[in-house]
C-alpha cells in the first residue's frame, strides 16, 4: 500500500476516535510502511469497536418492544404514496430531510413491525431513535408533568432523529392525553421525524384522540411534510396462529 494511502488510513481512523489530526499526520510519516500499517490497523479497530458500542447504546436506549429486522418482511401487503417508496424507506433519506410516516392499515399486516425495523436501521447508522406506544407516551408525560419535569422530558423525547408512536388508536386518548401528544409532534415538526402507526384512517383520529382540533393539528403537522404508506390484508398473526392451522 502506497504512503500516501496509509496516511490517510491513519488520519480517518483517527480522527474519528477522538485525536488530533496534526498529531495523527506526524506520526502517519513516521516509521517503517510495516509500522504505519500496524499503526492504522490499531485505530480502524477502535473505531469499530467505538462504533459497534455506539450502535448496541442506541439500540437499548431506543427501548424496542420486540427488536425486528426487514430479513423476511412481507412487501406484498405495503401500498406505496407516489413519490415514495420501499429505497426511500431502506435508505432512511426521510430522516435527512425531516419527514414523517403514517404507516396506516389493518390489523396484524406489519406496520408495528416495519417501525421496529426502521428504528434497528437508524441505529445501526448511529441515529438516536425512540420508540413508545401512544399510551405509554401520554403516560410518561403526564408523570413528568406531574413531577414538574415535563420541559425537560420534552427535550429528551426531541433529541432523537426519529421518534415512533405506535398504536395510535388501539387505546382512546382523553383530551389532555391528546394535547400532551400534539405538543410532542409540533415540537418534533420540522425538526426531527416521527413514525407513525395505526388502524385508523384520518377521518378517525378525531375519535381516538377526544378532540376533532387537536386531531385536525395533528394531522395538519404530520401530512405537510409526511407519507402515508398502507398496509392491506390479513393478520400475519391470525395466519400463522396454532387455532388458525388446526
Amino acid at each position: 500500500m502506497a504512503a500516501g494511502e496509509l496516511a490517510s488510513r491513519v488520519v480517518s481512523a483517527g480522527r474519528s476516535c477522538g485525536l488530533t489530526t496534526s498529531v495523527l499526520r506526524e506520526w502517519s510519516t513516521l516509521g517503517s510502511p510495516k509500522q504505519v500499517e500496524y499503526l492504522a490497523s490499531y485505530l480502524e479497530a477502535e473505531r469499530a469497536s467505538r462504533e459497534a458500542s455506539k450502535r448496541a447504546s442506541l439500540l437499548r436506549r431506543c427501548a424496542l418492544p420486540a427488536p425486528k429486522t426487514f430479513d423476511g418482511y412481507d412487501w406484498s401487503a405495503v401500498a406505496w404514496p407516489d413519490g415514495f417508496g420501499r429505497p426511500d424507506l431502506l435508505s432512511l433519506s426521510f430522516l435527512e430531510r425531516r419527514e414523517d410516516l403514517v404507516l396506516m392499515g389493518d390489523v396484524g399486516c406489519g406496520k408495528t413491525h416495519m417501525a421496529s425495523a426502521l428504528c434497528a436501521l437508524a441505529c445501526q447508522a448511529r441515529v438516536e431513535a425512540r420508540f413508545f406506544t401512544a399510551s405509554a407516551l401520554v403516560m410518561r408525560l403526564r408523570r413528568a408533568r406531574d413531577e414538574d419535569r415535563l420541559d425537560r422530558e420534552l427535550a429528551q423525547i426531541g433529541r432523537a432523529g426519529m421518534l415512533v408512536v405506535d398504536e395510535l388508536g388501539f387505546l382512546p386518548l382523553d383530551v389532555d392525553g391528546a394535547r400532551l401528544l400534539f405538543q410532542v409532534v409540533s415540537e418534533a415538526y420540522e425538526r426531527q421525524s416521527v413514525v407513525i402507526t395505526t388502524n385508523l384512517e384520518f377521518s378517525r383520529w378525531g375519535q381516538a384522540l377526544g378532540d376533532g382540533q387537536v386531531a385536525a393539528a395533528v394531522i395538519d403537522r404530520v401530512v405537510r411534510h409526511g407519507w402515508p404508506p398502507r398496509s392491506r390484508g390479513e393478520s400475519h398473526r391470525a395466519r400463522s396462529a396454532p387455532m388458525q392451522q388446526a
